[in-house]
């Protein structure tokens, strides 16, 4: 442990990738798909003796350890690692080019989940690789949040916290030791790991209970929990757990609702309890509300005619509604058996624009899914109500709680400056890919799907009419970078390119 304190982060992420890679060479082996059984290991093999040397190099040379060198390089993570792990991929699949399998692994590692191949183009160690790029993602999300965006009051916090955004919580001697990689990190990874081991563990083994195959019973779990919407099978659709296995599927994905769900150790509630917390009941509440307002039409005139059949094909639609819109706020983006219903007793003719709402909403704060998060959502909409109030009446006292009054004013007023960033880089995506010669609708939709890390929603959007691989390089270049601003949120990225804080 003393001598791994001393390594940069970047590097133990990619000694750690390239010893990962054994798990996909062992299927492989064992599938008899030789040429990816020595993809696999030559890779890991060759990257765990090069992270070693540069290890043995580096050991006794000192580091900056301040918590703005750790976001840069949890910045650099998700440029340069998906390099590494695009190197077995590539010479696993060999129809492909490398741009591809790097955009592959940079929309895996980020949880985007866009859908570049068949399922049917890859083989069974390439779809493990990807759904298990993926659900590592969203373990080194859970562990960043609470051991680097937390202290620099980002991802969310800022929200809610007293200080100004990059600005650390602790000074002097708690400080160097609070920015140390070997105490902070350390100490989040070893509550954290478990959990979202045995969460996925958990969830593996009831998918296989109510049916799925092993294998797309363990791909679904990794990317339920990492709310990556990758799937061998195209999603529910294709599994064999039917009904009973999206209802385990929704319950898990309400962890990607609040990071109170499965850890207090970023808790800023006055009350604690899940049932307190904003997030959750806001997830809850568009989760419930927006199925029921749908359908309410259908079911109101199913009730006058009294059709029976009618009523049951409605229910049926309305938990194909509730799991899609709970997927796609979570920015998991899988899709309901009883979607093409939900969709026919909608009566919308373009229920996209619903579910690119929902994706740029997001989840919880310091959860694995994108968007612009519930909490910052929530501060827009408790500020408004304030407003509205005062309106009515002016001499109205709000509530004197310390976190009631930051959330109302200065965590409102940051929560919009984070919608304004988001929707300009929202608009200057769309129209980059526009540059590219794709029309005005898809471009929205790609630039709305990378931003919020919610990669399925081309596919459900579009329908088909947009392939992404059949796009030229810079347009995936473009998604590269895209996916890298939404996951690690644009506030983060303007903290680094602030001159002020690098003074220290």
């Amino acid at each position: 442990m003393p001598v791994l304190s001393r390594l940069p982060f970047l590097l133990l992420l990619t000694g750690l990738a390239s010893a990962s890679m054994i798990l996909p060479a062992s299927v492989a082996l064992w599938s008899e798909s030789f040429q990816d059984a020595r993809s696999f290991f030559y890779s890991g093999l060759i990257g765990l003796i090069l992270c070693a040397l540069v290890a043995f190099a580096l050991a006794n040379r000192p580091h900056n350890r301040s918590a703005i060198r750790q976001l840069l390089a949890l910045l650099g993570t998700f440029i340069v690692l998906p390099a590494v792990l695009a190197v077995p991929f590539y010479e696993s699949v060999q129809t492909t080019s490398f741009l591809n399998a790097y955009v592959e692994m940079v929309s895996s590692l980020s949880t985007t989940g866009l859908p570049l191949f068949a399922p049917e183009r890859l083989s069974m160690a390439e779809h493990l690789w990807r759904a298990q790029v993926g659900w590592m993602g969203g373990l080194l999300m859970w562990v960043a949040a609470a051991a680097i965006l937390a202290p620099l009051n980002l991802g969310g916090f800022e929200v809610t916290s007293l200080r100004e955004p990059g600005q650390d919580l602790v000074a002097g001697a708690a400080r160097r030791d609070m920015a140390d990689p070997a105490s902070r990190l350390a100490r989040s990874a070893s509550v954290l790991v478990p959990t979202y081991t045995l969460l996925t563990l958990a969830l593996w083994c009831l998918l296989i209970v109510v049916g799925d195959a092993p294998f797309v019973a363990l791909t679904h779990a990794m990317s339920i929990m990492s709310t990556s919407g990758i799937s061998p099978v195209g999603g529910p659709e294709g599994a064999a757990s039917g009904f009973t296995g999206e209802v385990i599927l929704a319950l898990f994905l309400m962890f990607a609702l609040s990071r109170m769900t499965f850890s207090k150790d970023t808790g800023s509630s006055e009350k604690q309890g899940l049932l307190f917390d904003p997030e959750f009941r806001l997830g809850l509440a568009i989760v419930l509300m927006v199925p029921v307002i749908l359908f309410l039409r259908h079911f109101l005139a199913a009730l006058d005619i009294g059709d029976q059949d009618n009523l049951l094909a409605g229910l049926r639609a309305l938990w194909g509604a509730a799991f899609t819109v709970l997927s796609f706020l979570t920015t998991t983006g899988f899709v309901s058996v009883d979607w093409v219903d939900a969709q026919a007793w909608s009566g919308l003719e373009t229920p996209g624009l619903i579910l690119m709402a929902l994706a740029m909403i997001g989840g919880g704060v310091a959860t694995t899914a994108g968007g612009v998060k519930l909490l910052r959502v929530f501060a827009l909409i408790i500020n408004g109500m304030r407003e509205v109030d005062r309106l009515v009446h002016p001499s109205s006292i709000g509530r004197s709680g310390l976190v009631s009054r930051r959330t109302r004013r200065e965590g409102a007023f940051i929560a919009w400056v984070f919608f304004m960033i988001f929707a300009i880089t929202l608009a200057a995506t769309t129209i980059a890919f526009a540059a590219f010669n794709i029309p005005f609708e898809q471009s929205l939709v790609l630039a709305v799907a990378v931003l919020s890390n919610c990669g399925p929603l081309i596919e459900v959007v579009e329908a088909g009419r947009l392939n992404f691989i059949e796009l030229g390089a810079g347009p995936k270049l473009v998604a590269a970078i895209a996916m890298v601003m939404g996951r690690l949120e644009l506030l983060a990225l303007v903290v680094i390119v602030t001159p002020d804080l690098w003074q220290d």
